[in-house]
């Protein structure tokens, strides 16, 4: 048993060489969704007046965070966007480059948070809705009891007569192979998942940093332990 102990921490101890391959996948992953997130809420994804204009957030995403009647209802949506944007936008191709990962993870982490509770709270978990409520991860759930499972599943079944109907019309009227072509129909439920997700990601980062081998900051670091010597 202390044999195989010990040759269970050896081959960890060679795979740990290995441990930023995580990071940097997370990171590869996290990239493009934060830069492109960050660069549509700015004015330089569209045309504006102005050379310090392009730098403020774009007219519309202002009035989607202040506007209570059909948006978010935030207070100081200018400042609210323009942080937002940029702290996605920046923090994206930081993330990219590994470079200041966890300071970097900080602002990205609330900006999760905020999209999932103003946003999509109020749409349960999902992003899509699942068609089939004996494949869906709502089924665990209810067995284990936990409020809002049950309902879940039975969204599941809604979503699924929905679902038939969409195709029966598509069917019926025709360019089957054209609008399938893409991949099939599906309703978006707009959940949290996604944002939760990420998160959780994030979170990770902030934790374990870029990476080892992987990252700028480990190299950074690198040079700073060997230098100080």
């Amino acid at each position: 048993m202390i044999k195989l102990i010990t040759l269970y921490d050896n081959i960890i101890g060679k795979l740990s060489l290995l441990d930023g391959l995580p990071a940097l996948l997370f990171r590869l992953i996290l990239a493009p969704v934060m830069i492109i997130a960050g660069y549509n809420k700015l004015a330089i994804s569209g045309d504006t007046n102005g050379f310090f204009n392009q730098f403020l957030a774009s007219d519309d995403v202002v009035q989607w965070f202040g506007n209570s009647d059909w948006g978010l209802g935030l207070p100081f949506p200018d400042l609210l966007a323009f942080l937002a944007g940029w702290s996605e936008f920046l923090g994206g191709w930081f993330l990219l480059i590994g470079l200041f990962t966890r300071l970097v993870s900080i602002p990205l982490m609330f900006t999760m948070v905020v999209a999932a509770t103003t946003v999509h709270w109020h749409n349960g978990w999902f992003a899509i809705a699942p068609t089939n409520p004996q494949t869906s991860a709502a089924q665990v759930l209810d067995w284990l009891s936990v409020p809002g499972a049950k309902e879940s599943l039975e969204n599941s079944k809604e979503v699924q007569v929905r679902i038939g109907k969409i195709r029966s019309l598509v069917e019926e009227y025709g360019f089957e192979d054209y609008l399938y072509e893409k991949g099939k129909p599906s309703i978006l439920n707009n959940g949290i998942e996604f944002s939760a997700i990420y998160f959780a990601m994030l979170l990770s980062l902030f934790f374990t940093g870029g990476g080892r081998f992987v990252s700028l900051d480990y190299w950074f670091k690198r040079g700073a332990y060997i230098n100080s010597y």
